[in-house]
């Protein structure tokens, strides 16, 4: 039952990913880590993230800012480090409350204030640091790197098609720290395996409703959805 549950958080999460571009990991680490565990939720997840970012990179190469994903790319990866090394280090008792705090502020921030900060460059800067080091933890930095590529990239194309390729190449390098740390069981590929079918479901019907749905109207139903994630995590 456990299973059939992560697959339909995995499938709804990732509708709402391709509707918004927003939000699907961070959806669904929440409520997948108490069905599945920790362990197996972030190699899950890790994984799902590359396959559905490796399709949008490739439909939209041309757009790519290479510039902008370098800087991207650098930052990240340092702040990926610290993650991983923290990850490994400190007790879950205390990351999986910190965890909850973050996405909750994030729920908050997006339903209370609309309007976009303007920050500073290097508050930019250390956004994306902070971004990898949330993604090295709980493959969920995306929130994070959103307020530093929203402020350079004005062209939804492009925005896009630059975000994309960060989590192609983040997302293998976690994938080879996972195997590496021997987190890649047989149990959690197979578990992978199946999950493909509702992920690339979900993109596709997550690609059909973008077209027809207020946008608006359901951002905010998934902000809602996300504060009461980071709520499910302090409770448990």
């Amino acid at each position: 039952m456990k299973t059939i549950l992560f697959f339909i958080i995995l499938f709804a999460a990732n509708v709402i990913q391709a509707v918004t571009g927003f939000a699907g990991t961070l959806l669904a680490m929440p409520v997948s880590i108490q069905l599945i565990g920790v362990l197996e939720a972030k190699v899950i997840l890790n994984i799902m993230a590359f396959a559905s970012c490796l399709w949008i990179t490739v439909q939209n190469r041309r757009y790519i800012q290479y510039k902008i994903l370098g800087k991207i790319i650098l930052w990240m990866g340092i702040g990926m480090i610290i993650g991983v090394w923290i990850f490994d280090r400190v007790s879950l008792d205390f990351l999986l409350p910190c965890y909850g705090i973050f996405i909750l502020l994030i729920a908050l921030k997006k339903l209370l204030i609309q309007r976009e900060l303007s920050l500073p460059g290097w508050l930019l800067t250390i956004s994306l640091l902070a971004a990898g080091v949330i993604h090295g933890m709980f493959v969920s930095g995306g929130a994070l790197l959103v307020v530093y590529a929203s402020s350079v990239i004005k062209d939804k194309n492009r925005f896009r098609a630059t975000v994309a390729p960060v989590w192609v190449i983040l997302n293998l390098f976690l994938m080879i720290s996972d195997e590496s740390h021997g987190y890649m069981t047989p149990d959690v590929l197979a578990l992978t395996g199946l999950g493909m079918i509702p992920l690339f479901l979900a993109i596709y019907i997550g690609n059909k409703i973008q077209k027809k749905i207020n946008q608006t109207v359901f951002l905010k139903t998934t902000y809602i959805l996300l504060a009461v994630s980071g709520i499910s995590v302090l409770a448990s």
